[in-house]
């Protein structure tokens, strides 16, 4: 089978896709990726993967979405693709039309989080709901990552329920693990962190949906209180981000906080960087199913996080970490100091992140699931 992988930006094939990719070239299956041209293209053609760049916007540009769509539709027509499968909220949307157009055998969207979510205005909402609902038409298989985008896409009836797929999320079980202790320490001396340092972490991009400024603010007056306490923020704002820029925020808070805040910016090493960590902290706005999260708790971290879709589905309030409510930087505050407070309770949340997420979040069984439904619903293109 010829098979297309589409995503908006290198970035995500980069960091969340080139598992799948790996199992679908194992399958000897002929896949070929789309995506914006970025910092990362140039690696990804350099280790074998077949990348064709076009442009796909991020925001709702008119004039740029309808470019894609002929861009795409030109690279369908000429290619007899057998499967697209598109990832990320925007380029679905041009995907999906395009390949309508040119007739693509099947076509599949991984909803790694609906953009609509309960905190945003109605009107936004149903927008973004309805434009779900209508190009859900144009799909042959639904994945989505979340229970509850399941829930909403089965109720909503976006596409026929035998159609539709639950597939959670998943991370490397060889590469995400607890490290020893003699481990930890040698890693702490890398980052010129104290041995008895108390360490909290957050990995994201930085915007402000995020929830980066409210954890900035509670960071800053946690290491007041605590001067063993010293803070990780790691990552990066893609210049594609049209979420609210706070790098000015960030840069004072580093000029109050100094050495207790270290600044990492984009790293390769993330299980390293989080086997020092004692907590992990994710106040995020909106996820669709965060995989630093997952990461987290696969390293055996407890976990302090937000009440939104994806997150309550991932963490256990009281039994692997923390929920607490959207831009509450209070709440962040309390909820640090009760940790650092409680180191048992800490234990017990880290253990229990541990076994959850081998139970449900290994990304060996979760692509297994997919490769298994893809076939099932292309058994024809298969036998042809």
């Amino acid at each position: 089978m010829k098979i297309c992988q589409i995503s908006a930006v290198d970035f995500t094939i980069k960091h969340f896709l080139l598992p799948l990719i790996d199992k679908m070239n194992h399958e000897k299956w002929d896949v070929t990726v789309i995506c914006s041209e970025g910092k990362y293209t140039k690696s990804l053609k350099e280790k074998g993967y077949k990348i064709k760049n076009i442009q796909i916007p991020r925001n709702l540009n008119i004039y740029l979405l309808f470019k894609s769509v002929i861009n795409l539709y030109l690279e369908f027509k000429v290619n007899n693709y057998d499967i697209v499968h598109v990832h990320t909220p925007v380029a679905s949307v041009v995907v999906r039309l395009a390949a309508w157009f040119a007739r693509v055998p099947t076509v599949i969207y991984t909803a790694h989080g609906f953009y609509f979510h309960e905190n945003m205005s109605i009107v936004k909402y149903y927008f973004y709901f309805l434009i779900e609902k209508f190009f859900g038409k144009l799909t042959d298989i639904l994945f989505v990552q979340s229970n509850e985008d399941y829930e909403t896409a089965k109720k909503s009836k976006f596409i026929d329920k035998n159609k539709l797929f639950a597939i959670g999320n998943g991370v490397d079980i060889k590469k995400f693990y607890p490290r020893n202790h003699k481990e930890i320490l040698y890693l702490k001396k890398k980052l010129k962190l104290p041995k008895k340092s108390f360490v909290i972490g957050c990995i994201a991009r930085l915007v402000e949906e995020k929830g980066i400024i409210e954890f900035l603010n509670a960071a800053d007056k946690i290491t007041k209180k605590f001067s063993n306490v010293y803070i990780l923020l790691v990552g990066e704002r893609l210049k594609t981000d049209h979420n609210k820029e706070i790098s000015s925020v960030i840069k004072s808070k580093k000029n109050k906080m100094k050495e207790k805040l270290m600044l990492l910016g984009y790293r390769t090493d993330i299980p390293e960087l989080i086997s020092v960590m004692d907590l992990f902290c994710l106040p995020s706005w909106r996820e669709g199913m965060s995989r630093s999260i997952l990461e987290a708790m696969m390293m055996g971290k407890p976990i302090l996080t937000t009440n939104i879709r994806g997150c309550r589905e991932q963490v256990e309030h009281n039994k692997t970490g923390l929920i607490i409510p959207v831009k509450s930087e209070l709440k962040i505050y309390e909820s640090i100091e009760f940790l650092i407070n409680n180191k048992n309770i800490r234990k017990m949340y880290g253990k229990n992140s541990r076994c959850k997420a081998l139970k449900n979040y290994n990304e060996k069984k979760i692509l297994s699931f997919q490769i298994r439904k893809i076939k099932e619903h292309t058994n024809h293109l298969l036998t042809e």
